[in-house]
């Protein structure tokens, strides 16, 4: 299974980014799919998760300011992000799992470890 994130960049404060993840390598999109991030010298954090019927989880800290989707036919995973903070900059990961129970669960019982597929990763720095 691999995972190829794109749509990263700088944005003000305020500003929107779309982000992308190609999935490939599987088929049928049957995996549970997530973001997450990792600002420098903090952990990795996760950001946001959608199951296979498109049942979603977010962080707090992004609750009603990102939207997570994907699109099983395209094989692709998205992360809308919108009002963009300061504190958003972080190198985000998309992420797949076979377990479907991961996705059941909320997000903040969530580790990157429980998580076996990454991406490489795309910057979004947002300015103020």
């Amino acid at each position: 299974l691999q995972l190829k994130e794109s749509g990263g960049g700088s944005v003000e404060a305020g500003g929107s980014l779309k982000l992308s993840c190609v999935i490939s390598g599987w088929p049928r999109m049957r995996y549970c799919l997530g973001w997450f991030r990792q600002a420098p010298g903090k952990e990795r954090e996760g950001v946001a998760t959608i199951s296979l019927d498109g049942e979603s989880t977010y962080s707090d800290s992004v609750k009603g300011r990102f939207t997570i989707s994907r699109d099983n036919v395209k094989e692709t995973l998205y992360l809308d992000i919108n009002t963009a903070k300061p504190e958003d900059t972080a190198m985000y990961y998309c992420a797949a799992d076979f377990s479907f129970s991961l996705c059941s669960r909320n997000i903040a019982a969530i580790e990157a470890a429980d998580f076996g597929y990454w991406g490489q990763g795309t910057q979004v720095t947002v300015s103020s």
